[in-house]
């Protein structure tokens, strides 16, 4: 290319990348956050019964398996 193509080029990339700039609103960030999630199901007394119960569950059948 001839130099004075590239000055051409190199003047119209720049006005363009101007326009970019001049686009951007001042001041505006990122939109604010949202509300938190929901509260996840709650650990109380359904999984201290269901650990027992698997506890005397293994217990039984190991001892099943001791008399056969």
């Amino acid at each position: 290319m001839m130099i004075q193509n590239k000055r051409i080029i190199a003047s119209i990339l720049f006005v363009l990348i101007s326009f970019v700039c001049v686009a951007q609103i001042p001041g505006s960030g990122p939109p604010p956050p949202g509300p938190p999630p929901p509260r996840g199901f709650p650990i109380d007394g359904g999984l201290l019964y269901g650990v027992a119960f698997a506890i005397l569950y293994g217990i039984k059948k190991l001892r099943v398996k001791k008399d056969s």
